[in-house]
């Protein structure tokens, strides 16, 4: 540890410069609470600052996706699109930092390296890549459910000669893939949204695919100045309404109240003809929440996703022309969203294209990389580049990349080394005034991530304001809390079929990594409440002093 005048002391510091961070930092000053927040990026944009492959874009409407705690930034920004693509993402976020004077709070190009509570001064102290010390009463880790790349254990990955990139790391400069034979690994999120603009430049796509997954059409568009003109005129209502969707907290933000009526109703209570009128509907307008929200019981019914999941094969089947190739797209064995549900734009329609090839790795897997292409134990694919689209350490990999100690040198991967443990997704036992925003246990990236964020950093700043006004100057989440509250966990995903699929929601795409339901599977609204129950109970579950 540094030594005690090295140390740049505040009061609080946040790790990460995305929806959280930003809305966390600005709390902080609301409260008057001298805080600094560390960015490993030479600019904010947290996520959407890493992930700039071609065609990267929000599934959330851009409207939903946005900060709701001001009314001068609603007022002052418009998004273009329905759906944001990462540059305007990005740019709301700068125009954010900006408007809020925020920057002058950040420390840019710094990774958090190490994060020590020293139980003598009850404070923690952080190293950094720079070498510099920061010392904070409180540590809020805003690093974000999406963040660590993750790269395939294959024989001979390092040795292939031409280029390689991995969509959470793409390059700041456009990447142009005019006649060249590329190769994708994965058809995940990132990868359905970015083959189809690849295939438009390559001269040949291979696309590498382990698992079929769900994609549904986004159906993009520009925004409208009617649009515009009911936003600002409603946005309080719309997000009313958001936030009152019990499961997702998502939704459409133009979805009229008659389209909604059969949300709250399970799919049992139509007939066939009912459903798939719907479901028609719903598929015409587009995005994953329209389709997934079109009943009550989607997630919590086999039967009736196995309505939704056979409606979305059979669209596969229409829009594919070669019939090996659908059948091949078909995803079986798990239910429809018990992986991410993707939201793509002509995803299925680019398998029409002849210079794209679907590699089914179920019938032809991938033996090794060679120094010219990707070895299948069929044949040998000669490549000039390869995409790694194969997603992230969820949930968990940002922090458990940082090497935190807690109390009594309590190191928190050794803690979670058999799973994920925490209470309300907010803290950890044993990791005294250390807080998480969208951590495990939290309903994060089931949700409305930004939605989400703005719920953990009005309950982080109300507790902190309930510390200053009693006092106390160190927390900590009960041990007996935080194990009811993984019980609880438990109890809500076993109502679900979340726990149906091999899917990052259970860390199963990380070798090694223990299978637990990461994110809270009980709905984002009686999560709320429980949180407001905790608030209203002066805390209960944590210890103070």
């Amino acid at each position: 540890m540094a030594e005690q005048s090295e140390i740049m002391r505040v009061e609080a510091v946040v790790v990460g410069a995305g929806f959280g961070g930003l809305h966390m930092l600005h709390k902080l000053r609301e409260l008057g609470i001298e805080a600094r927040l560390i960015e490993a990026a030479d600019d904010v944009g947290g996520t959407w600052h890493w992930n700039r492959y071609p065609g990267a874009r929000c599934d959330v409407e851009s409207v939903l996706y946005s900060y709701s705690f001001s009314p001068v930034i609603d007022a002052e920004w418009r998004w273009s699109q329905r759906y944001a693509d990462h540059a305007e993402i990005k740019r709301y976020l700068q125009f954010v930092a900006d408007r809020l004077d925020l920057r002058k709070h950040i420390r840019f190009n710094e990774r958090v390296e190490r994060a020590q509570f020293d139980d003598d001064r009850s404070e923690w102290v952080l190293t950094t890549s720079s070498g510099q010390a920061i010392a904070a009463r409180f540590c809020i880790m805003a690093t974000g459910p999406l963040t660590v790349g993750q790269l395939p254990d294959i024989p001979g990955r390092d040795e292939f000669a031409g280029t390689t990139y991995h969509s959470a790391r793409w390059p700041q400069q456009k990447v142009d893939f005019t006649g060249k034979r590329v190769g994708v690994i994965g058809t995940g999120s990132s990868g359905t949204q970015l083959i189809p603009p690849v295939a438009e430049e390559a001269k040949r796509l291979f696309v590498f695919q382990r698992t079929a997954n769900f994609t549904v059409q986004a159906r993009n568009y520009p925004m409208t100045e009617a649009q515009h003109a009911l936003w600002a005129e409603n946005a309080g209502e719309m997000r009313v309404k958001m936030r009152a969707n019990v499961i997702t907290g998502a939704g459409d933000a133009f979805m009229t109240d008659e389209f909604r009526a059969h949300q709250q109703q399970d799919a049992h209570a139509f007939t066939p003809q009912e459903r798939q009128a719907i479901f028609e509907e719903r598929w015409r307008i587009g995005g994953g929440s329209t389709l997934m929200g079109a009943f009550r019981n989607v997630m919590t019914d086999e039967a009736t996703n196995e309505i939704v999941s056979n409606f979305v094969r059979g669209k596969i089947r229409e829009v594919v022309v070669d019939r090996q190739t659908a059948e091949d797209l078909q995803p079986s064995g798990f239910p429809i969203g018990a992986k991410r549900l993707c939201v793509g734009t002509d995803f299925y329609e680019t398998f029409n294209r002849p210079n794209v090839e679907l590699v089914n790795l179920r019938r032809e897997p991938i033996v090794s990389i060679t120094p010219t292409g990707i070895q299948t134990e069929a044949r040998h694919i000669e490549l000039d580049a390869i995409v790694f689209a194969t997603g992230f350490d969820a949930m968990t990999g940002a922090l458990t990349s940082i090497d935190i100690v807690g109390s009594s040198g309590r190191a928190l991967r050794e803690d979670w080394r058999d799973g994920a443990r925490s209470y309300l997704g907010l803290t950890i036992h044993g990791f005294p005034n250390l807080l998480t925003i969208g951590g495990p246990g939290s309903p994060s990236a089931l949700t409305n991530v930004v939605m989400a964020n703005e719920q953990h950093v009005d309950f982080i700043g109300g507790l902190l304001a309930h510390l200053r006004a009693q006092g106390f100057t160190r927390f900590e989440a009960s041990e007996a809390a935080q194990q009811n509250w993984a019980t609880h966990c438990a109890a809500m995903a076993e109502r679900t079929l979340f726990g149906r699929a091999d899917s990052w929601y259970l860390g199963a795409n990380v070798p090694g990594k223990p299978r637990v339901v990461l994110p809270y599977t009980g709905g984002f609204v009686p999560y709320r409440e429980k949180c407001d129950a905790v608030a209203s109970s002066a805390y209960d579950g944590f210890t103070m002093r």
